[in-house]
């Protein structure tokens, strides 16, 4: 059977090995142009589809593809579904230099930061994980975030959220659209 997906692109170089060991052919964004689908999980998901993602550190490069995709469908367990965005700890891609700036911003944002030990990003960066923030509106606090110097991109996905949703439970797959 011919595979029928024609070309892949990778989020991250974890993920790009592990495709490259079964047999497939890694190809870079910037070959391809634009992406048909982009398929991911979340750390959290709402029920307008936007998600925390970055928990595995590649957030820039998932921002990217979604951006960059006409249909991003998300796969999630039950778990994952939330009503608040924030319970997961919101990681920002962060230039090392800017480090305890963007720190200071997050606290006075009332998040505390912490340094994700011994990881660095597939882009030379460090990741800093932000605690007790309640993410009431996603999309301006993601469009707020991205305004920080220093700061890559965080890991809210409001502005390129999910256009669909396949969610697992015991019961079975639920598909699911934003609710608009």
């Amino acid at each position: 059977v011919k595979n029928k997906i024609q070309n892949i692109v990778s989020s991250s170089a974890n993920s790009t090995k592990l495709l490259n060991k079964n047999g497939f052919e890694v190809n870079e964004l910037n070959n391809i142009g634009s992406l048909t689908k982009y398929i991911d999980g979340a750390d959290e998901i709402n029920k307008y589809l936007q998600m925390i993602k970055g928990g595995g550190g590649a957030l820039t490069q998932e921002k990217i593809l979604a951006h960059n995709s006409d249909e991003f469908i998300c796969i999630v367990d039950e778990s994952k579904k939330v009503d608040i965005l924030g319970k997961f700890p919101l990681p920002l891609e962060v230039i090392p230099l800017a480090r305890s700036s963007v720190a200071r911003e997050l606290v006075k944002m009332g998040g505390r930061p912490i340094l994700r030990q011994e990881f660095i990003t597939d882009n030379n960066n460090i990741i800093l994980d932000v605690h007790n923030l309640n993410i009431v509106e996603p999309l301006n606090l993601e469009k707020t975030l991205n305004d920080i110097p220093g700061v890559v991109s965080n890991g809210i996905f409001a502005i390129d959220h999910a256009n669909i949703l396949l969610s697992a439970s015991n019961n079975g797959v639920e598909v699911s659209e934003p609710i608009v």
